[in-house]
C-alpha cells in the first residue's frame, strides 16, 4: 500500500514518534489514521517494558506553591541521560506531573498514576512519552506540604536537578511580604548544607545512641579515661545537631549566626511566632527516597 509523505508527515506531527515508526504504522494500519495512532501507542507500551531495567538517574525537580501561598507541591520525575531531562517533551510532561498533583492531590505516586487527565490515566501517558522519547522515565516521588496559617516557599536550583519545599507556621498575612526573603535564604540553606531535620527533638532517639556509641567507642580507642566518654559523646553530639538540624545550621550567608539566630531576631522585629515547621529537599537519585 503507498503511504504518502504527507500522511507520515501528518502523523509524526500528531504523535512525536520518528517518520519511520509512523510510516510502519500507517501501513501495518492500511492507512487508518486512529488505528496508526493506536498501534503507536501499543509500541509505546513496549519500549516501556522493554525500558523498565534501565536506570534512570537524571530528570529535573519541579514545585508549585498554590493556595495563594499557603500550600506548595515537589515533584521528582527521572529520565535516564541529561540530553533528555532538558527536552522540551521531558519538561512538558513533568509539568504535566507537578500539575496534575497540585489538582488533585493524590496519597502517593500509584494513586498518581491512576488519575484521569482528559479521559487518559497518567500512566498512559507516561508510556507514550516512553515510547515517544524511548528512554525508561518515572514519576519517583512527590510531596505536598500546607498550612492554613502559615507560608510554603520554594527554591529550584539551576539545572533543576535539586528543589526545596520550605513550610513556615504561625504566619499572619501581614508578615507574608517581609517573611518572604527570609525563608527563601532558608530554603537555599536547606539545599545548600543539606539538613535532616529542623530542630534535635526531631532526632529519632536510636540515631542519638548509635551516634553516642560511636563517639564513646571513638574516644575509647584514643585512650581516654571512662569517665569522660559520656561528656565527651554529649560535645560530639552537639556537632551533629549543628551539622544536621537546620535551626543549629551555621547560615551560609553570614557564619556569625545560626539559621536559628535569623529566625529570632525576625521574631524579635516583627512581634511574631514564626516557626519553621517542614521541608522537603528533593536532589536527583538521593538515597534518602
Amino acid at each position: 500500500m503507498n503511504i504518502s509523505a504527507k500522511q507520515v508527515k501528518e502523523l509524526r506531527d500528531k504523535t512525536g514518534a520518528g517518520m519511520m515508526a509512523c510510516k510502519k504504522a500507517l501501513i501495518e494500519a492500511e492507512g487508518d489514521f486512529e488505528k496508526a495512532i493506536e498501534i503507536l501507542r501499543k509500541k509505546g507500551a513496549s519500549v516501556a517494558a522493554k525500558r523498565a531495567e534501565k536506570s534512570a538517574n537524571e530528570g529535573i525537580v519541579v514545585t508549585r506553591i498554590f493556595d495563594e501561598g499557603k500550600s506548595g507541591a515537589i515533584v521528582e520525575v527521572n529520565c535516564e541521560t541529561d540530553f533528555v531531562a532538558k527536552s522540551d517533551d521531558f519538561v512538558k510532561f513533568a509539568n504535566f506531573v507537578a500539575d496534575a498533583v497540585v489538582e488533585n492531590k493524590p496519597a502517593n505516586v500509584e494513586e498518581l498514576l491512576n488519575l484521569e487527565i482528559n479521559g487518559a490515566k497518567i500512566s498512559e501517558e507516561l508510556n507514550n512519552i516512553i515510547g515517544k522519547i524511548g528512554e525508561k522515565i518515572e514519576i519517583s516521588r512527590f510531596a505536598i506540604l500546607n498550612d492554613e496559617n502559615g507560608i510554603v516557599v520554594d527554591y529550584v536550583h539551576h539545572g533543576a536537578k535539586l528543589g526545596v519545599l520550605l513550610l513556615a507556621g504561625n504566619v499572619t498575612a501581614e508578615l507574608r511580604n517581609d517573611l518572604q526573603p527570609l525563608l527563601k535564604d532558608v530554603a537555599m540553606q536547606i539545599a545548600a548544607m543539606k539538613p535532616l531535620y529542623v530542630k534535635r527533638d526531631e532526632v529519632p532517639e536510636e540515631v542519638i545512641n548509635k551516634e553516642k556509641e560511636i563517639y564513646m567507642e571513638v574516644a575509647r580507642k584514643e585512650g581516654k579515661p571512662e569517665q569522660i566518654l559520656d561528656k565527651i559523646a554529649t560535645g560530639k553530639l552537639n556537632k551533629f545537631y549543628g551539622e544536621n538540624c537546620l535551626l543549629e545550621q551555621v547560615f551560609v550567608k553570614d557564619n556569625s549566626k545560626t539559621v536559628g539566630d535569623l529566625l529570632k531576631e525576625f521574631n524579635s522585629a516583627h512581634n511574631s511566632d514564626v516557626e519553621l515547621r517542614l521541608f522537603k529537599r528533593f536532589h536527583l537519585s538521593d538515597e534518602n527516597k
